[in-house]
């Protein structure tokens, strides 16, 4: 595959480090656990879900798990995941501020270490706005992203950067991140669709309970 030299194609990024990527993804967040502990529901989504680790945990609170991803790489590593796992999923293709679903399809919903990726904020609250379209009226989501509170930054105010992944044999390849700072990624959140439960930062990120469309 050739390389991708624009660090903000965060899809093509993902396809070539897929295999490595997940190989360090084995298990779910203990945020996201907790978060799904005492909540089920009919059909549960997992915007972003990279290798499936937490579609896998979907799947056992919810008749119907879907998992939405831009990169095919890490789709195939989400196949792999199931068959191997013996869980069923619905692995889609898409992007998070246009997600390829049913309006108010959802009860459930997690939208985790994916925000941080989109290049500016139109397409970070757009995602956001998705999630609040794609969430029943009583639906429950959780959103995380990076933040400025994570112990390897020493910085208050929002940045973007980039973060190089090496795969084996010392080639690294760019990723892009948006790390949020709280007061941010709490306005961003005002300026979507979504109404807010309650935010909260835990292990360097920001994350947000949150229900669909006001």
């Amino acid at each position: 595959m050739t390389l991708v030299t624009d660090s903000t194609d965060v899809h093509h990024t993902y396809d070539r480090i897929a295999e490595h990527f997940s190989k360090t993804r084995e298990y779910p967040w203990p945020e996201i656990e907790e978060f799904l502990a005492d909540r089920t529901g009919i059909v549960a989504v997992d915007v972003g879900c990279g290798n499936g680790r937490h579609t896998e945990l979907l799947a056992a609170h919810a008749d119907r798990a879907v998992g939405v991803d831009a990169s095919r790489g890490l789709l195939d590593e989400a196949r792999e995941r199931a068959a191997d796992h013996g869980f069923d999923a619905d692995l889609v293709a898409g992007d998070a501020e246009r997600l390829p679903l049913a309006t108010n399809i959802a009860d459930l919903a997690v939208y985790i270490a994916t925000i941080h990726h989109l290049p500016d904020r139109d397409a970070r609250v757009a995602s956001l706005d998705e999630l609040a379209r794609v969430l029943t009226a009583d639906g429950d989501a959780l959103v995380s992203a990076w933040s400025t509170t994570h112990d390897k930054f020493d910085r208050e105010e929002s940045f973007d950067t980039t973060v190089d992944w090496t795969l084996p044999g010392g080639e690294t390849v760019p990723r892009f991140y948006h790390v949020y700072s709280p007061d941010e990624f709490r306005a961003d959140l005002a300026n979507s669709a979504l109404a807010v439960a309650e935010t909260f930062t835990a292990s360097g990120n920001c994350y947000a309970v949150v229900d669909g469309e006001e």
